[in-house]
């Protein structure tokens, strides 16, 4: 098992063709890319920590930051295409083929990503992603109730702002203690271009693909899903279980939409059994 498997032991960076891209590395094996969602203050580590020793045990597993977030550079809204920048990754650090684990945002550019470079995909997992078509069983035509506390800390990363944003994201509220809202609005604030960019582009900066595109994923694929997801419905994987050919769906119950963070070790053994086994 990797012996430093701590924020700073597997801190690194790489200059791409989107500048530079800040991402924890830890692990040998089968290239796993960590995709982050789109929250202010998000991070490749914040969103996957307690999730990299176990992964990397039996995997090379890699979490960025996205343009945008974190450490990595800034971008503007015209400019940001996080499809293009994992594929950069991927370039830089020498990996043909990776599996992708992506969360909410991330999700949505893993799902875009096997659509139209299949070759550069090994497997594709999603947790709490949206997905395109029209919603049949949950109010359809506005931001969601997780998706509006987002916003909100966007405008106001103070630690109050967070503390809500933590407990919609979840569905045990004793995962917003101190330690992680005060990170979270520090992280935040230490960027604010990230949150402006962010701002001033959402909706529709987001990687979303067409019914078609969708329906064309070759990779095997994962769908994870928290029955209790106040962000995205968990209606919006059976859509995606409904296009992608060779898909499966697991649906958590007392799970909001961090599946990763709230339950930490069954999301480890799904995704590990998963890549190993396809």
């Amino acid at each position: 098992m990797p012996q430093d498997v701590t924020a700073e032991g597997t801190s690194r960076s790489v200059r791409t063709k989107d500048g530079k891209i800040h991402y924890h590395e830890a692990g040998e094996g089968h290239p796993l890319v960590l995709l982050h969602g789109s929250g202010p203050g998000a991070t490749g580590w914040s969103n996957f920590g307690p999730n990299l020793t176990a992964l990397a045990d039996r995997f090379r597993v890699i979490a960025p930051d996205m343009p945008g977030w974190g450490e990595s550079d800034a971008v503007k809204p015209a400019e940001r295409d996080h499809v293009a920048s994992a594929l950069h990754l991927l370039d830089a650090l020498g990996i043909e083929k990776a599996a992708f684990v992506g969360n909410s945002m991330g999700g949505l550019t893993s799902v875009k990503l096997a659509a139209q470079h299949p070759g550069r995909v090994s497997h594709l997992v999603t947790m709490g992603a949206g997905a395109p078509g029209p919603s049949l069983l949950t109010p359809g035509g506005g931001v969601s109730e997780g998706l509006k506390t987002l916003l909100t800390a966007y405008h106001d990363p103070s630690p109050e702002a967070f503390r809500a944003l933590i407990e919609v994201m979840t569905y045990d509220s004793s995962h917003a203690d101190d330690e992680l809202v005060r990170g979270r609005s520090e992280a935040a604030r230490r960027h604010p271009d990230h949150l402006a960019n962010f701002i001033s582009d959402f909706p529709t900066g987001m990687a979303w693909s067409s019914v078609k595109e969708v329906a064309g994923i070759s990779a095997p694929t994962l769908l994870l899903h928290g029955r209790d997801d106040r962000v995205m419905p968990a209606e919006a994987s059976l859509r995606l279980l409904s296009l992608i050919p060779d898909s499966r769906l697991v649906l958590i119950n007392r799970c909001g939409h961090w599946l990763q963070l709230e339950h930490v070790d069954e999301f480890n053994r799904l995704v590990a059994d998963f890549v190993s086994s396809h």
